[in-house]
């Protein structure tokens, strides 16, 4: 069995209308300390936001969850986080927030492989 590490996750969430606080899964972020990994996987259902609100800025959410994307990346297309470590990036992410997309709690596991469980969590807990 090959080496497993903790890992820990949290799902983002978009919340179209704040009062209301209907939201739909939208993504996950998947943070490894001991491999030094942060990446934030997105998908979001137009469908599905556009039932929770018909008014919906569908355009304005999908560069929110860009964003995040880029953030984890880390680099120059992170704005002002680009020199940042994976867990500062990851613990900016995750800090609680009443906007339209918000992190859900946060959750922990083992893994040989947090991309693949990223992809993994995605396609359960998002698609």
């Amino acid at each position: 069995m090959s080496e497993r590490d903790v890992f820990e996750y949290a799902l983002l969430r978009v919340v179209p209308s704040i009062e209301r606080g209907e939201q739909i899964n939208a993504g996950v972020v998947v943070y490894c300390r001991a491999k030094s990994f942060v990446t934030a996987l997105t998908h979001l259902d137009e469908a599905k936001l556009l039932a929770l609100d018909p008014e919906a800025d569908v355009t304005g959410v999908r560069a929110l969850l860009t964003a995040v994307e880029r953030h984890c990346r880390g680099g120059d297309s992170a704005g002002q986080a680009a020199g940042d470590d994976a867990g500062r990036r990851y613990r900016w992410l995750i800090a609680p927030r009443s906007t339209v997309v918000q992190p859900g709690p946060v959750h922990t596991g083992l893994t040989a492989d947090p991309a693949a469980e990223a992809q993994r969590l995605l396609a359960r807990l998002v698609h």
